[in-house]
């Protein structure tokens, strides 16, 4: 298990965070418990299993949604 943190550009409203929410949820090996949306830091927080997807697919499933992707940040848990 990862654990990753995504810098966003500067969310706007809050539905933005459901938008994210449900994005991110929808992606095959994250960790439905660990996901959170920082909206006054918009970041990302979330834990994913490396072996069943790569930081790119969270990437974009958040940037298909309409959120860029600043950078992101990856460590062992």
């Amino acid at each position: 298990m990862r654990k990753a943190v995504i810098q966003l550009e500067t969310l706007s409203c809050p539905s933005c965070m459901q938008k994210i929410e449900n994005a991110v949820k929808g992606v095959n090996g994250v960790h439905q418990g660990s996901l959170k949306v920082l909206f006054n830091a918009s970041k990302v927080k979330v834990d994913f299993d490396s072996e069943t997807i790569a930081i790119n697919d969270i990437e974009k499933a958040i940037e298909d949604v309409g959120y860029p992707v600043i950078k992101s940040k990856v460590k062992l848990d």
